[in-house]
């Protein structure tokens, strides 16, 4: 199968625009974050949608782990519809878009400026309404993009967000492991074969479930979405705790699983999970780095890189870009235009 779609040329622009993401922005983001760090900052709030809402749930751990900082994501409706906006003294308030169009997250940003809250955006437009309503911002650099389903847009706000963690700890060990990121997302997008075998063995599925847990709960969001918009499959994502609390009892022979689960802290919980899985009978594809959990899928989806867990999302989220887009073009869809969307959505 041709894979030279616009899409899949994204995708695989992915290491050169992180590559180029770090190079731009690593001194203006240690500036931020000394003003950050001066405004005694006690929380994050953060007011994102759609994939870049995924960002912002990787962001929830990040800062919680490594900065100690408690993040909540805004609720934008209480700004636009409701108009009762939240107190947010000692907060910062994020948004993060890669357009910066979108009217609710700038209402929220705009806000949280009137009440004299710290605010930042992560966006890939200088000149968009949203870095023109914010104190500073984070260019992501990741060039033009084309499709509709974002891909290198959402590793340089996952990027971006590391970024900004690594400069409010001044923590110079996990910068440099930051630098591995570009090299290790090259090395992973050797997994489109694979991904292509998965997306045949898949070809008549419309509904599955997408499982991780930690830092890559946000993965499992990001790789359902991508099914959901292009290839049109009703993927349901779940933090592997939440779903043994009743979502297990779907499944049955033949269902499919893609699971998330590199090495890390929650490892031994993934890991349990996919070998009750496989005792029902599911159809179980596995994103890991660790041998054991690649043995119980029927299509592994080894990661050539075994990053620190508190990146794994950075290169966990490629192969399922990859399995998005080739079960697209194996179901005879157009991953460059899926049906009824559009580039920016501006939502009240």
């Amino acid at each position: 199968m041709t894979t030279q779609t616009e899409l899949f040329r994204e995708i695989s622009e992915q290491p050169a625009a992180l590559a180029r993401f770090l190079d731009a922005e690593s001194a203006n983001v240690a500036r931020i974050a000394a003003q950050i760090n001066r405004a005694g900052v006690k929380y994050v709030t953060i007011a994102a949608r759609g994939t870049s809402d995924n960002a912002a749930t990787y962001a929830k751990y990040v800062f919680a782990s490594f900065n100690r900082l408690p993040v909540a994501l805004a609720t934008p409706s209480l700004y636009t519809v409701y108009q009762t906006p939240p107190r947010l003294d000692g907060s910062l308030v994020i948004g993060i878009s890669q357009s910066g169009e979108s009217p609710d997250i700038v209402a929220v940003l705009e806000e949280a400026r009137k009440q004299g809250a710290p605010t930042l955006a992560i966006t890939n437009f200088a000149d968009s309404p949203l870095a023109r309503a914010v104190d500073n911002v984070i260019l992501q650099h990741a060039g033009e993009e084309k499709t509709i389903a974002a891909t290198k847009t959402y590793t340089t706000q996952l990027c971006a967000l590391a970024l900004l963690s690594t400069a409010l700890a001044d923590d110079r060990a996990r910068r440099a492991e930051l630098d591995a990121v570009p090299d290790a997302i090259a090395r992973t997008l050797s997994l489109s074969d694979a991904a292509e075998d998965v997306a045949s063995r898949w070809a008549i599925a419309t509904t599955m479930l997408v499982i991780g847990r930690g830092y890559n709960y946000a993965t499992a969001f990001e790789i359902a979405l991508k099914l959901k918009e292009l290839a049109y499959v009703t993927a349901e994502p779940f933090s592997s705790a939440d779903f043994l609390h009743g979502p297990i009892a779907v499944i049955q022979g033949g269902y499919p699983v893609l699971i998330i689960a590199p090495r890390g802290r929650v490892f031994d919980d993934l890991l349990d999970v996919a070998r009750q899985l496989k005792s029902r009978g599911a159809d179980l594809v596995v994103i890991s780095d660790a041998l054991d959990a690649l043995a119980l899928s029927r299509a592994p989806l080894a990661l050539p890189v075994a990053l620190p867990e508190w990146l794994s999302p950075l290169v966990a989220v490629v192969p399922g870009q990859l399995l998005a887009h080739h079960l697209t073009r194996t179901k005879g869809y157009d991953p460059d235009h899926p049906r009824g969307l559009t580039k920016v959505t501006k939502t009240l």
